[in-house]
C-alpha cells in the first residue's frame, strides 16, 4: 500500500542536525527536478526579500520564511515525518506509533511536496516554505514542473498494491494515476454523518487518524474494495462514492 499525503504549510524547526543531503532521499528519479526548484528557490530567496515574499504568496507576518528558504542548503535537516506538522500530522501521531508501525510508515508514506515532489516521512529535509501552487519565474508553476518527472517515478513506487490518495488538490496537479494505477486507487472525503457535508478541520483529522489506524493494524489492502473492508473492521462507516475509488467516510461529531 502506498499512501500519498499532503505536506502541512506550517513546519518543526529545522532544529542543528546536519544539513541536507540531497542524494539521499528516496525516489532518486525526482533529483534533477528537485534540484531546479532548489536552486531557483534559494537564489531567489537570498536575492530580493520583497520580490521572494510576493513569488511565495507571503504575508509581512511570514517574512522570515524568506530567510530560512536561502539557508536551505546549509540549515539542519531532520526526517520529513519530524518536519511535517497540522492537523493530519497530529492526529496520525508519527512518534507515538509503535516500532512495526513506524516501520510500515516508513515505507509507505509518500508525502507531496512543491519543492521536493514527493519525499518518504524518514528522508532528512530542512524547515522550508514554497507550496505547489508557487509559481517560480524561472520554472514556472510547480504542479506543471513536477508532472515530467513524477510520470515516471510514481508508477514504479506505487508498485502493484493500493495506492491511497489524501492529497489537497494542490498536489494531486503534480501527479495523477492512470492506467491500472488509476484502477486500484482509493481517494477519501470525510463527511458529517448527519448532514453529508464536507467537514474541513475533522477531514484532516480523520485522514490522519485513518492512516495511523491502518498502520497500527499492519492493513495492507490491495484495491479500494479491500480498503473499504479493512476500514469497516477497525469501525469506521464507509460508504462507496458515485466514483470508482472513491469512499465516503462519515463521522457524527466534528471537533
Amino acid at each position: 500500500m502506498l499512501v500519498l499525503l499532503p505536506p502541512s504549510e506550517g513546519k518543526a524547526s529545522s532544529g542543528r542536525g546536519a544539513p541536507l543531503k540531497p542524494e539521499s532521499l528516496s525516489l532518486p528519479g525526482l533529483a534533477e527536478a528537485r534540484a531546479a526548484v532548489l536552486d531557483e528557490l534559494v537564489e531567489l530567496c537570498a536575492a530580493d526579500e520583497e520580490k521572494a515574499r510576493e513569488v511565495l504568496g507571503l504575508s509581512e507576518g511570514l517574512r522570515g520564511e524568506v530567510a530560512k528558504n536561502a539557508e536551505l542548503r546549509t540549515a539542519g535537516a531532520r526526517p520529513a515525518g519530524e518536519i511535517y506538522t497540522g492537523v493530519l500530522y497530529d492526529a496520525l501521531g508519527l512518534a507515538t506509533l509503535d516500532a512495526a508501525a513506524r516501520e510500515r510508515a516508513g515505507s509507505s508514506l509518500l508525502v507531496f511536496s512543491g519543492l521536493w515532489g514527493a519525499v518518504r516521512v524518514t528522508d532528512r529535509i530542512p524547515s522550508y516554505r514554497c507550496s505547489m501552487g508557487v509559481k517560480l519565474p524561472g520554472l514556472g508553476a510547480l504542479g506543471a514542473h513536477w508532472r515530467g518527472a513524477m510520470a515516471s517515478v510514481l508508477p514504479e513506487a506505487a508498485g502493484d498494491g493500493l495506492v491511497l490518495d489524501l492529497r489537497s488538490s494542490a498536489y494531486v496537479s503534480a501527479w495523477k494515476p492512470k492506467g491500472e494505477v488509476a484502477a486500484r486507487t482509493a481517494t477519501v472525503r470525510v463527511l458529517h454523518a448527519p448532514t453529508r457535508k464536507v467537514v474541513s478541520h475533522f477531514n484532516k483529522a480523520t485522514k490522519g487518524r485513518i492512516v495511523r489506524s491502518l498502520l497500527e493494524a499492519g492493513a495492507e489492502p490491495g484495491s479500494p474494495a479491500e480498503l473499504v473492508e479493512a476500514l469497516r473492521d477497525l469501525r469506521y462507516v464507509v460508504e462507496e462514492g458515485g466514483k470508482a475509488g472513491a469512499l465516503d467516510v462519515l463521522v457524527d461529531e466534528v471537533h
